[in-house]
């Protein structure tokens, strides 16, 4: 009997990139909210709006990867029809997480007291927390269309 050899997919591999990458910029998001304001606030604002800046960047990224030309959400409703419900809902949830991480932005940089601190990590909470779901349903996806898991933490 020959052996099958294993030939990776590229798209997936780009998607497991990209995956990993969104991870590591909801990292640098999760450490910035939780960080002291004792410091300075202006220090405090500005580690956090570079931390959504680069996850802005990654979340643009991942639509673009997902949503573009011949993306991930094409291929998958080419493969498995029965999955363009959950492509849709998918699709929604980008929409609902660019106006989150837009609201976000603004509170973050208009942060000079210790209130709109805790209003900007409370939003922050909740685009992170929708961030992780959306991950998780993006991978459920895949694993219901290709029967492959792209990675639940990176």
């Amino acid at each position: 009997m020959d052996a099958v050899a294993f030939v990776p997919d590229p798209g997936l591999d780009a998607l497991r990139r990209r995956r990993a990458e969104l991870f590591e910029s909801m990292g640098a998001l999760r450490h910035a909210l939780a960080a002291p304001t004792s410091g300075s606030l202006e220090a405090w604002s500005e580690w956090v709006d570079v931390a959504l800046v680069e996850l802005s960047a990654d979340i643009r990224a991942h639509i673009a990867i997902t949503e573009g030309p011949g993306g991930l959400h094409t291929d998958v409703i080419e493969v498995a029809p029965r999955l363009s419900h959950a492509v849709q809902r998918l699709v929604r949830e980008h929409v609902v997480i660019n106006e989150m991480l837009t609201g976000l932005t603004r509170q973050a940089r208009g942060a000079h007291t210790l209130s709109h601190v805790d209003d900007v990590r409370c939003l922050g909470a909740a685009l992170l927390g929708r961030l992780d779901r959306h991950r998780r349903r993006g991978a459920d996806l895949v694993f219901e269309a290709y029967e492959t898991d792209i990675g639940g933490d990176g």
